[in-house]
């Protein structure tokens, strides 16, 4: 069964990016190098990895081709929608929306405020701040400067998602289900 993770932010070929995030990188081949090889260490052929925005500077393809999984592209900031087949993202779209075990997820590249059924402690994962933003509820950056530059599990994201606070405009009935 295929496994489902999470990520953003690799900016593969952007070298300026190791300056901007304080990534522990000497260039950009070591940085695009370190990010794919941890990404396949994690990440086998059938797994599904959704990536939540900003996944390089050009070249797309070049770098998509030596990652395993399939990949569903949340897009960023610095992406353009892909105008070659030969991409092979399995998907790519500005917002999506998926159930785990029947807890709904929001995928965003930015993170934000209020989102679908966040009043029901829905999850949001987002990238883009690489790890300088922290928001108070069931929220998550999946961001690799967030996350040891390795996409993230989603049983890891469940388990963080764990010990969160109630998101800000959750329903008074789940506050006081757990009180209970």
């Amino acid at each position: 069964m295929a496994e489902i993770f999470f990520t953003a932010d690799t900016h593969f070929n952007h070298a300026n990016i190791i300056k901007f995030s304080r990534r522990p990188f000497k260039n950009v081949e070591e940085m695009n190098e370190s990010i794919i090889e941890n990404w396949n260490k994690v990440v086998s052929e059938n797994d599904i990895v959704y990536h939540l925005g900003d996944f390089s500077f050009g070249f797309q393809g070049k770098f998509l081709k030596r990652l395993n999984g399939k990949v569903h592209l949340i897009l960023g900031s610095h992406d353009k929608m892909p105008k070659s087949e030969s991409m092979k993202f399995a998907s790519v779209q500005k917002y999506k929306e998926i159930k785990y075990n029947e807890i709904p997820i929001v995928l965003f590249h930015n993170p934000i405020d209020i989102w679908e059924k966040s009043h029901y402690d829905s999850i949001h994962l987002h990238g883009h701040t690489h790890g300088l933003y922290q928001a108070e509820g069931k929220i998550y950056d999946v961001g690799v400067d967030n996350n040891n530059f390795t996409p993230i599990h989603i049983i890891d994201i469940l388990k963080i998602m764990v010990d969160k606070p109630h998101n800000k405009n959750a329903l008074t009935w789940i506050k006081k289900k757990e009180s209970l």
